[in-house]
C-alpha cells in the first residue's frame, strides 16, 4: 500500500491565499509564496495552487506567482485554475509545476484530458471534480466555474470516464462538507475511490486531526487535502502525520 499524503491547498485570487465555507465567504489567509515555504519546510507531501477565479474571468493562472512558488519549495506542486488549452499546460510546466489540475476546461472539453496525458504523461494530469448531493438523483453532481456552475454530469461516472481518458489522478472537493470543518465527505470520497483505479485526493472539510484518519480509514482516500486548519495554524501536518502513524496509516 502506497504511504497516504497531507496536502495543503493554496486558493488563491487577486495573488493572495483566501478562504471561505462552501466556496463563498471569502477571507483572506496569506501570501502563496511565503506560506508555500513554509508548508515546504514543514513536511507537506505536495502542494495545490488553485487560481480560483481564473476560470470566470476568463484569464490564464498567474505565471509569475506560480514561477516565485516554484522557486522556493522542493515538493511536487499541482497548480490549476484557467487552464484552457494543452500551451497552457506546456507554460505552467515550464513555470515549475510538477501537475496540472483541470476542472472547468475538462467538462467543456474532454479531450483536454487525453490531450494532455499524451503530451505529458498521466501523471501530470490532475482532474479536480467539484461535487454536490443532488437530492434528486440521490448521488452527486459536478460544479465548474470554482463552484458556481451545475454541470449536469453525475460525479461518479465523471471520475470513470477521466480515468478512461487519461488522467493521473483526481482532486475530489465536496462542495457540501467544504470550509465547514465538519470532517470530510466520507460517503463521497469513499464511492469514487471504489470507482476509479487512479488516486483520489480527499478534500473538503477537514476540521480535527481525526478527520484524517477516518477519511483514510473509511473511504480508501490517497492523500487528504486541507486548508484552513493549516493556514490559521490549528493543527500542523506534523501533528496530523504523528497521529496518523499512532493510528497505523502509513504516511510519508
Amino acid at each position: 500500500m502506497l504511504a497516504k499524503r497531507i496536502i495543503p491547498c493554496l486558493d488563491v485570487k487577486d495573488g493572495r491565499v483566501v478562504k471561505g465555507v462552501n466556496f463563498v465567504n471569502l477571507r483572506d489567509a496569506g501570501d502563496p509564496v511565503e506560506l508555500a515555504s513554509t508548508y515546504d519546510r514543514e513536511g507537506a507531501d505536495e502542494l495545490v495552487f488553485l487560481d480560483i477565479s481564473a476560470s470566470v474571468e476568463g484569464r490564464a493562472t498567474m505565471i509569475e506567482v506560480v514561477q516565485r512558488t516554484a522557486g522556493e519549495i522542493t515538493i511536487p506542486f499541482t497548480v490549476g485554475g484557467g487552464i484552457s488549452h494543452v500551451d497552457d499546460m506546456k507554460r505552467l510546466l515550464r513555470a515549475g509545476a510538477d501537475k496540472i489540475g483541470i476542472n472547468t476546461a475538462a467538462v467543456k472539453n474532454p479531450s483536454l484530458v487525453s490531450d494532455g496525458a499524451r503530451r505529458f504523461g498521466s501523471q501530470c494530469i490532475v482532474v479536480a471534480i467539484d461535487a454536490k448531493y443532488n437530492p434528486e438523483w440521490g448521488e452527486w453532481e459536478v460544479y465548474t466555474h470554482g463552484g458556481r456552475q451545475p454541470a449536469g454530469i453525475r460525479a461518479l461516472q465523471w471520475a470513470r470516464d477521466v480515468e478512461a481518458m487519461g488522467a493521473g489522478e483526481i482532486l475530489l472537493t465536496s462542495m457540501d462538507a467544504d470550509g465547514t470543518k465538519d470532517g470530510f465527505d466520507v460517503k463521497l470520497t469513499g464511492e469514487v475511490s471504489r470507482s476509479v483505479g487512479i488516486p483520489v485526493i480527499a478534500s473538503g472539510g477537514a476540521g480535527k486531526i481525526e478527520h484524517f484518519h477516518e477519511v483514510f480509514r473509511d473511504a480508501q482516500a490517497d492523500a487528504a487535502l486541507a486548508a484552513t486548519i493549516f493556514h490559521y495554524k490549528e493543527i500542523t501536518i506534523r501533528e496530523v502525520k504523528d497521529d496518523l502513524r499512532k493510528k497505523g496509516i502509513e504516511v510519508r
